[in-house]
């Protein structure tokens, strides 16, 4: 179960470096939609700017769900081992192997 729960961990730190990445890239946007005259040359930079923010938005949807979902997994797939073979769960403070 350790390869699984390391995707996990992995997956969970793609997700964070991505929500950062955006954060990084939107730290000097302008929130004005540029139209009057003489702003026409930063209309172009504002659509890039929007599409890769979209783009980000997309796939950080896709790895937040993915990581959740797999957390959730290994999460059943660990309570459902503890049910089936209560001894070959860890030790903890609730119970302890006599």
């Amino acid at each position: 179960m350790t390869p699984i729960v390391m995707i996990w961990v992995v997956l969970g730190i793609a997700t964070l470096g991505l929500a950062l990445y955006r954060k990084l890239i939107t730290a000097n946007e302008e929130d004005l939609v540029h139209l009057a005259a003489g702003e026409e040359r930063q209309i172009p930079e504002q659509v890039a700017l929007a599409r890769k923010l979209e783009l980000i938005d997309r796939w950080g949807k896709i790895l937040t769900i993915v990581t959740v979902a797999l957390g959730v997994a290994i999460g059943i797939a660990y309570m459902y081992q503890a049910w089936v073979n209560p001894s070959s769960v860890p030790n903890n403070f609730f119970r302890k192997n006599y």
